[in-house]
């Protein structure tokens, strides 16, 4: 497999189904089918001043377009196309079979609010990480880690689902925040403060102990991240049977609990922030077998008593695109 450079200033850490503009689709479909076409001119010509830059020249364009071509062949079959919000920017991103590659190939375009391309990348579908815990079955009586509706904005066991599964600790992690008329935000997104699960209490989802507690770490700017500090402030809880529970990106001195201390099952261990590599307020929740964040093996977290999209679950995963709710 080759390696695609791309042109994207940052990676997706979480993308919103806050509404797009009305043009996104047919915008991005025509900067992607241009430079399908060999056409590179509407990419350059509607890139931003910090895409150029980072870019350096038309020809870089022409040169993608060329290294595509020779690794993966011609596209066969466009799966799909989709558009998202992501940090105040559009994006269109375009699914594809290609006579030369698998899996297949993703097109990404990110427009900003007056339609100008703030970055494009093409890459192959990362595949899921390998995992022996497909056929799991949760061990703790998990509860959903929040009351009242939450969205789930990353989850499930595919790659379009959940970008997680492609690491081997968080193949079956949760990111989840609260929409409200299909918005994240109220007001000015630049505001932590108007997203809609700031600040909203973050349960512990099972008994257990305490081994892990980070409460002191500045929430992020929007659109900035602390990749030295991923998780931000974040508990981990032992639940006993080698699973343990990670909660992150909570608010700076939110955190109630201690190491070594023992929580109950629907007790506040903080409230809902935007500490660590967060593109903005959300929870993060995965289940693995070891305390020690980047080591250990995924396992799959199975929620008890619970509604999604207003029908019960007795018992279950939630997946990207769901509304869940604790039904106990």
């Amino acid at each position: 497999m080759i390696r695609l450079k791309h042109l994207l200033p940052a990676a997706i850490l979480a993308v919103s189904a806050i509404a797009v503009r009305a043009d996104t689709l047919s915008d991005g479909r025509r900067i992607a089918e241009a430079f399908l076409d060999g056409e590179t001119a509407p990419l350059w010509e509607a890139a931003t001043p910090d895409l150029r830059q980072a870019i350096g020249s038309e020809d870089a364009v022409r040169d993608l377009r060329r290294d595509l071509g020779a690794g993966f062949g011609t596209e066969a079959e466009v799966l799909s196309e989709t558009v998202a919000s992501f940090s105040g920017l559009d994006v269109y991103t375009r699914l594809s079979r290609w006579t030369d590659a698998t899996p297949p190939v993703e097109i990404l375009v990110s427009l900003d609010t007056e339609g100008r391309v703030a970055g494009f990348f093409v890459r192959q579908q990362p595949a899921p990480a390998p995992s022996e815990q497909l056929d799991y079955d949760t061990r703790a009586d998990l509860r959903l880690p929040f009351d009242g509706d939450w969205t789930v904005i990353w989850g499930g066991r595919t790659v379009t689902e959940n970008y997680h599964a492609v690491d081997p600790g968080q193949r079956f992690a949760l990111d989840l925040a609260v929409e409200i008329d299909g918005a994240r935000f109220a007001g000015d997104p630049a505001d932590q403060a108007n997203y809609h699960c700031w600040g909203r209490p973050i349960l512990a989802p099972a008994d257990g102990t305490v081994v892990r507690a980070v409460n002191d770490l500045p929430d992020q700017a929007i659109g900035a991240t602390d990749r030295a500090n991923p998780a931000g402030n974040h508990v981990v809880i032992d639940f006993g049977e080698g699973e343990f529970g990670f909660l992150a990106h909570m608010q700076e001195g939110s955190v109630g609990v201690v190491e070594g201390e023992a929580v109950t099952r629907g007790q506040q261990i903080g409230v809902c922030g935007n500490s660590g590599n967060t593109s903005e307020p959300h929870l993060h929740f995965h289940l693995q077998t070891t305390p020690d964040l980047g080591t250990g093996v995924g396992l799959p977290a199975q929620f008890e008593a619970y509604t999604a999209d207003g029908m019960p679950v007795p018992r279950g995963e939630p997946v990207r695109g769901e509304t869940v709710a604790q039904a106990d």
